[in-house]
């Protein structure tokens, strides 16, 4: 078999088993918490939250470990990227996501927060082991301020937490223990199957590990997310569709990524490139700001909005390949992005805004209600 397509397989079967892995890693995982009483909610928020971003810990530990700092951060990046652009904007062409949980209210302004935090952090070139501990305990401390919210107000959070299946509880400790195991052992093995693959193929195609991890391993790695967010909208659950993105978002940054800058070796921390500070991480802060509009209305992400979302996502991928493929189109894309697509997209956005408020306070106005 040629080595090209000998990598793309070994990409493939590692997406395979990170998939497999992850949710044998969650079915073991929510098991044990029944079995010894942890509150649903608890699970939901913790538990399942964390095995989505599995694959994404997996593959970014397993990068370090192997002295592919580029990958490793490019993965965080390209997740973060990919969860907003393609993961909300499939779902929204699934159904309109109307947000109406102060989970999600909440957590927007903290992902915005955080995004901006780390691209200050990698903005000197390197994410150091000080930086990561700092992200893991931003980590613990949001994990318990989300659970002590969510059981004040449980009737608008739990709607937008992964479900939890009672009768997980009843299979017993072995086999709960078994599953984790399995998942676990998938999990490291196809870490290591698509790093292995996903370098082999940056090094034939002569591109950098970053753009490898910013398209192909973050898109890979983030297939959990993608499905439970599609399934989520089918059945009518926009909450916990736009949750999983959000919550995903925040655990790729302050677990992933804190938890590859402390297993560095050496202590050095994350080397990033120049190419990820001055383009990859201002996406990523840009595609934070776009969930505003449903912080600030409590509205919905139309299916316009969605297509709009994912169509910028393949206007991102054409960036990234055109170097490549069509060096002397490279510019001209870049101008038409900067000059139109985006201001367009910007004023399409601030018109719907502005059409929501109009209405909402149309409405409160003929309530005689006070505007808020």
């Amino acid at each position: 078999m040629p080595p090209f397509l000998l990598s793309c397989l070994e990409v493939l079967v590692g997406i395979a088993l990170l998939f497999g892995g992850g949710e044998l890693f969650v079915q073991g995982a929510v098991t044990l918490s029944l079995i010894f009483g942890i509150p649903q909610l608890v699970i939901g928020l913790t538990v399942v939250s964390f095995g989505t971003s599995a694959p994404e810990l997996f593959v970014s530990l397993s990068s370090v470990t192997q002295g592919f700092d580029a990958l490793a951060v490019s993965n965080v990046v390209g997740s973060n990227i990919f969860n907003v652009m393609v993961v909300l904007g499939s779902s929204a062409l699934v159904m309109p996501l109307r947000v109406e949980s102060r989970l999600v209210r909440r957590d927007v302004p903290l992902l915005i927060a955080v995004s901006a935090a780390v691209w200050g952090m990698a903005s000197a070139g390197r994410v150091t082991w000080q930086a990561g501990i700092a992200l893991l305990l931003a980590l613990a401390i949001n994990s318990v301020w989300e659970i002590r919210t969510a059981r004040e107000e449980p009737e608008g959070v739990e709607e937008a937490e992964p479900e939890v299946n009672p009768d997980q509880g009843k299979r017993g400790v072995a086999r709960a223990i078994g599953l984790l195991v399995v998942g676990i052992v998938l999990l490291g093995v196809g870490s290591r199957v698509l790093v292995h693959g996903a370098s082999a193929a940056a090094t034939f195609l002569g591109v950098s590990q970053a753009v490898i991890g910013l398209t192909i391993v973050s898109a890979g790695t983030s297939m959990p997310e993608l499905i439970t967010s599609l399934v989520a909208a089918v059945k009518g659950r926009t909450d916990l569709a736009i949750g999983n993105v959000v919550g995903s978002n925040l655990l790729n940054q302050l677990l992933v990524l804190g938890a590859s800058a402390v297993a560095a070796a050496g202590g050095a921390g994350l080397q990033v490139s120049p190419m990820l500070i001055a383009r990859d991480l201002p996406v990523m802060v840009l595609a934070a700001l776009a969930c505003l509009p449903i912080f600030w209305t409590r509205g919905q992400i139309t299916r316009l909005e969605g297509g709009i979302l994912v169509t910028l996502y393949v206007f991102y991928v054409v960036d990234q390949v055109l170097p490549r493929t069509l060096p002397t189109w490279q510019d001209e894309f870049r101008i038409v992005m900067l000059c139109l697509v985006l201001p367009a997209v910007i004023v399409m956005i601030s018109v719907q805004a502005g059409v929501y408020w109009r209405q909402l306070k149309r409405k409160q106005k003929q309530n005689n209600l006070p505007v808020r």
